[in-house]
C-alpha cells in the first residue's frame, strides 16, 4: 500500500509535510527559550564590532548590500561553538538547521563569504576575545585562584611531506639545475633543427612543460632556501648582538675593579665577533613549501610522531576552566613560552593567580627566577615523574639551587596537593577545543593566521563556559 504523508489515520496525529503554514513572525519563537543560537545573537549584540564597522563604512556605497556583519559574526561564532568552523558547513547548516536559519535571519550567505569575512576580519574577530574575556570576569567566573599553562601542537594546513632539510634543498638545487640546463640544451637541439627542416617559423616564447615543471620547483626551492638563510642571520645577528653586550658589561666591570686597584689603563680591545651574515642554516633545518611559518616539531599526544604545525598555548583559570590567554608560537618546545603567557595574564586580567602551574617542559632556572612571574606561587617541576614516581625531596635552603628549592617545595602536602589539580584545570580544555569543537588542523595558512583562529576558538570556549553557568544577563562590556 503506498504511502500518504497527508493521510490521516486513527489513533495518529494529523501528520501532513506539504501543508502550507506561517512559522511565527518572531524567528527567536522558532527556537526554545535559553538556546544557545539565542544567548550568542544577544552577545554579539553587546560587543564593539566597530573595527569590522569601519571597513565597510569607508568602502563606496554604491553596488550590491552585503550581509550584515552582527550577522556573519554570530555565524561564525556559532559554527566555532558547535563544531563547525568550516564555512562550508556553515554555509549548509544555514539550509538545513534551525538555529543558524535563526542567526541568518533565513538568509543563506555562501561559504565564499563566510570565508572572506573571517579572512579579512580575523584581527577584528580575535580582537573580541578580550571583551568576551570581560565578560566571564564580571560574571565572576574568573577567580585567580590558580590559573594552569599548557601546549599542544595543532596541525598546520600543510602537509610535513611537503617540507624540505637546508640540506636537501642544496642537492635538489643542483640536480635541477642540471636538469634544467639539459632540458634548456635539448629544446635549443630541437629548435635549431627545426629551423633547419621548416625554417624560422615558431614564436619561440612557448617551454616545454617538462622544463616549466622543473623551473617552478627550482624557484620554490630557491625561495624557502633563501628564508632559511636570512631566518639563520637574523638569529646569529641577535645572538652576536646579545654576546657583544655581555662582552662589553664585563670588560667594564674589569676595568672599573682595575683602575680602582691601579688607576686607569686603556680598555682592552674586544674579541672580534663572528659575521652574523657569513651564517648558514642547520643542515637539518627545514621549510615547508604549503605553509613556510609552520615548523616540523613532535607531536606530543602520539610518542615518537611528528607533526607539521604550530605550538598553540593556552592559559586556564581553576573557577571554570576559562581561558584567560591563549597564543600560536613556531617553537616546538614550551620552555621560552611561561614568560610570555605570564605577561599576557596580566594584560589580560590585570594581575597573576595565587597559584600558578605548568609541566616539566617550561622549567628552567631563568623561568623560576623571572621578575614577571615573582608574585604567584609558581609550581613547575624541574624533570618529569614516571607515575607514582614521588618526588625528590629538594632543599628549601635559600643557597640550593632553584631546581632543588621546586622540588622542596612541590614535594610539600600544599605542593603536591595544588599541582595535583594541574592536570584537570587545562587538558580537558585542549579536550574540548579537539574533540568537540574540531581544532585538529588550522583552516588557514601562516603565523598569524592561525594566531587568530585559535583566539577565536578561545573565544567560543569562553562563551560556552559563560552561557553553561546559567548566565542570562549580560553586563555591559567597558570601553
Amino acid at each position: 500500500m503506498e504511502l500518504t504523508l497527508c493521510r490521516m489515520a486513527h489513533g495518529y496525529l494529523p501528520y501532513d509535510i506539504d501543508q502550507r503554514l506561517l512559522l511565527p513572525p518572531d524567528m527567536r519563537a522558532w527556537l526554545p527559550q535559553g538556546h544557545l543560537a539565542l544567548f550568542i545573537l544577544d552577545v554579539v549584540g553587546e560587543l564593539d564590532l566597530s573595527p569590522i564597522y569601519a571597513v565597510y563604512d569607508a568602502k563606496d556605497e554604491r553596488g550590491r548590500a552585503g550581509y550584515h556583519p552582527a550577522m556573519m559574526v554570530a555565524l561564525l561564532i556559532y559554527g566555532y561553538c558547535t563544531g563547525r568552523p568550516s564555512s562550508r558547513r556553515i554555509e549548509r547548516a544555514t539550509h538545513e538547521d534551525v538555529a543558524f536559519r535563526v542567526i541568518a535571519g533565513d538568509r543563506h550567505p555562501d561559504h565564499d563569504c563566510i570565508a572572506a569575512l573571517r579572512k579579512l576580519h580575523l584581527d577584528a574577530l580575535a580582537g573580541l576575545f578580550m571583551q568576551v574575556l570581560q565578560l566571564c570576569q564580571k560574571a565572576g567566573l574568573v577567580k585567580l585562584g590558580h590559573i594552569a599553562i599548557d601546549g599542544t601542537k595543532i596541525k598546520a594546513n600543510a602537509s610535513k611531506h611537503k617540507a624540505m632539510s637546508y640540506e636537501r634543498m642544496g642537492e635538489a638545487e643542483k640536480k635541477l639545475q642540471d636538469e634544467v640546463q639539459r632540458l634548456l640544451a635539448e629544446a635549443e637541439r630541437i629548435d635549431a633543427e627545426e629551423d633547419g627542416q621548416h625554417g624560422k617559423g615558431r614564436r619561440g616564447d612557448e617551454l616545454p612543460k617538462e622544463l616549466a615543471r622543473r623551473e617552478s620547483r627550482l624557484a620554490k626551492i630557491r625561495e624557502a632556501k633563501a628564508a632559511l638563510e636570512a631566518e639563520a642571520k637574523a638569529k646569529a645577528k641577535a645572538k652576536a648582538k646579545a654576546e657583544a653586550d655581555a662582552s662589553a658589561e664585563q670588560a667594564k666591570a674589569k676595568s672599573q675593579e682595575r683602575d680602582a686597584e691601579t688607576g686607569p689603563t686603556p680598555p682592552e680591545a674586544a674579541p672580534k665577533a663572528p659575521d652574523p651574515q657569513e651564517a648558514k642554516p642547520a643542515p637539518k633545518a627545514q621549510r615547508n613549501f604549503t605553509d613556510p611559518e609552520s615548523r616540523i616539531m613532535p607531536d606530543g599526544a602520539n610518542k615518537g610522531a611528528f607533526v607539521q604545525g604550530y605550538n598553540a598555548q593556552i592559559a586556564v583559570d581553576a573557577e571554570a576552566q576559562i581561558i584567560v590567554a591563549a597564543d600560536v608560537v613556531q617553537a616546538p618546545n614550551d620552555v621560552r613560552q611561561l614568560v610570555p603567557m605570564a605577561e599576557a595574564i596580566v594584560a589580560n586580567v590585570g594581575a597573576l593567580a595565587e597559584t600558578t602551574s605548568a609541566d616539566a617542559g617550561y622549567f628552567s632556572k631563568e623561568n623560576v627566577e623571572h621578575p614577571a612571574l615573582a608574585t604567584t606561587n609558581l609550581l613547575v617541576p624541574p624533570s618529569r615523574l614516571k607515575h607514582g614516581q614521588a618526588p625528590s625531596p629538594g632543599s628549601d635552603n635559600p643557597a640550593a639551587s632553584p631546581a632543588d628549592r621546586m622540588r622542596h617545595k612541590l614535594a610539600s602536602d600544599e605542593g603536591r596537593a595544588l599541582y595535583k589539580m594541574r592536570k584537570a584545570i587545562v587538558e580537558p580544555v585542549f579536550g574540548q577545543l579537539k574533540a568537540v569543537r574540531s581544532l585538529r588542523q588550522f583552516l588557514m595558512r601562516g603565523l598569524a593566521a592561525a594566531r587568530g583562529e585559535f583566539a577565536l576558538m578561545a573565544l567560543t570556549h569562553n562563551l560556552l563556559k559563560l552561557f553553561r553557568s546559567g548566565v542570562r544577563a549580560l553586563a555591559p562590556i567597558a570601553g
